[in-house]
């Protein structure tokens, strides 16, 4: 019953289906004999005629209809899942099962699938990323203007603009992207390469022709997508290869984990929120809770993925000469779950992006406590200017400041900075509103944001633009 045992949350609750069709049994074992159909397709073509077209023919109508139950009751007696699939296959196929395999180890299908999976599942993910740049795009351009309290060590600093930050939470992705993309357009197939890499096998059937067996592990790459193949390999492709690619989705993580996270803090100041539905519960005490759960979700997920980096490292480091089995367990989890949760956290960094909520009132309130003070430098310029002396003039802000500060710690009361600087003779001159327009404070914020779309997301969606209607629903 699917109630009594543990199911993945990743594929329950997070990942989308696209992505968990791709590490699916089916899809896997699917490729697996496609794969063997296409080995002898190629081995025909180059000369090996005891692969007759019925054999193909057979193999061809055989390549989705899987007997799952026959091959698990094959695995249990063999041990061994790919003979397992080989016999399942073969069954499936009877003027194929002669030739299924020919010349091949168990890992020119398992590894060959396993970078076919893992360049889909990059373009899917570069397409998921592209959807978030383009919506955090769009509201940093519809929110650059507005001035808001920068942040330092979640201290107040200078200001920047509600645009201006959703920029910063955008290029980082699309440093990311730029990382997916090279991963997806260096990516090689393992190919045709026999037992140890060496290839001996298949320089055996085509009677010691050289150019044979590198045009056989060629034209197989080519025909699944792959520009180039490794022209080296031991038994497997370099680990070093999960690595370099879970490396890439940590940093995906990274990008989604900072966003979320101060989405958290500005839902906490009140700032900004993330959506809030109509009949969402926020706490089952506490009514009025609007906890920003969807990030508090990805930031979860995020910490998840980059904890993967380190297993495909260490199972890159363990591989004994041309290998060892050791990394098959590992890859099964900490590959699909990489991708699985990354999945996941995009699809939530997506859904807050475009139903980001602000509250320009809270932020403009809490720019004019801070702003009094950050504006000093300004009202003693402009005191200057006004004739005053220079030294006179810092001494009475510097008063007034501090007692303002104590206003604001002390007695919980606004700043009243203003007030008293409006009040001193020496400052009457001075038109005190003008010097305290926060426009005047956010330096080229704007400019930086048109600036930002226009050359960095734009292309983006140009090279994106089917994928920016993707739907992202969050499942529950």
């Amino acid at each position: 019953m699917p109630h009594d045992t543990y199911e993945s949350p990743l594929v329950q609750r997070n990942a989308s289906e696209e992505m968990s069709r791709l590490f699916s049994a089916r899809h896997k074992f699917g490729l697996w004999r496609r794969l063997w159909l296409e080995l002898a397709r190629c081995q025909r073509e180059l000369g090996l005629t005891r692969i007759t077209p019925e054999a193909l023919a057979q193999m061809e109508r055989a390549l989705d209809d899987i007997d799952f139950a026959a091959a698990a009751d094959w695995e249990k007696r063999l041990r061994h899942d790919v003979m397992a699939h080989v016999h399942v296959f073969g069954q499936a196929a009877p003027a194929a099962r002669e030739i299924i395999h020919l010349g091949a180890t168990s890992q020119f299908v398992v590894d060959n699938a396993d970078l076919i999976i893992m360049r889909d599942g990059l373009k899917l993910l570069a397409g998921r990323l592209a959807t978030a740049i383009d919506a955090l795009g769009k509201f940093a351009i519809q929110w650059k203007d507005l001035p808001t309290l920068g942040y330092t060590h979640f201290q107040p600093a200078q200001l920047t603009t509600v645009g201006k930050r959703a920029a910063l939470w955008a290029a980082e992705l699309a440093m990311d992207l730029e990382e997916v993309e090279h991963r997806i357009s260096t990516l090689k197939f393992r190919g045709a390469k026999g037992t140890t890499g060496t290839q001996a096998s298949f320089l055996s059937l085509f009677d010691g022709d050289h150019a044979k067996v590198q045009l056989l592990d060629e034209m197989i790459g080519k025909n699944f997508g792959f520009l180039k193949t490794f022209f080296i390999t031991g038994q497997t492709y370099s680990r070093k290869i999960d690595a370099q690619i879970i490396a890439v989705l940590a940093g995906v993580a990274s990008s989604v984990h900072k966003f979320c996270n101060d989405m958290r803090l500005l839902a906490g100041l009140k700032q900004m929120e993330e959506p809030f539905e109509q009949e969402q519960v926020g706490s089952s005490a506490m009514a009025y809770k609007r906890n920003p759960m969807r990030c508090e979700r990805a930031t979860g997920l995020a910490r998840f993925v980059i904890s993967l980096v380190t297993s495909p490292l260490q199972t890159a480091a363990e591989q004994w000469f041309e290998r060892t089995l050791d990394d098959s367990a590992n890859k099964r989890l900490s590959v699909p779950e990489a991708f699985l949760a990354t999945d996941g956290c995009l699809l939530i960094t997506a859904n807050v992006a475009r139903g980001l909520v602000v509250y320009p009132k809270i932020i403009q309130a809490y720019v004019m406590s801070e702003l009094p003070f950050m504006a000093t430098e300004e009202i003693l310029m402009a005191g200057v200017r006004a004739g005053g002396d220079r030294q006179i003039l810092h001494e009475v802000i510097r008063r007034h400041s501090q007692a303002a500060a104590s206003q604001v710690k002390d007695l919980a009361q606004p700043n009243d900075l203003m007030e008293r600087l409006a009040k001193e003779p020496a400052f009457a001159a001075v038109n005190l509103k003008a010097v305290l327009d926060p426009a005047q404070f956010i330096g080229r914020a704007p400019k930086q944001v048109e600036d930002f779309v226009s050359q960095v997301i734009e292309p983006i969606r140009n090279n994106y633009r089917s994928y920016l209607q993707q739907v992202t629903d969050l499942k529950v």
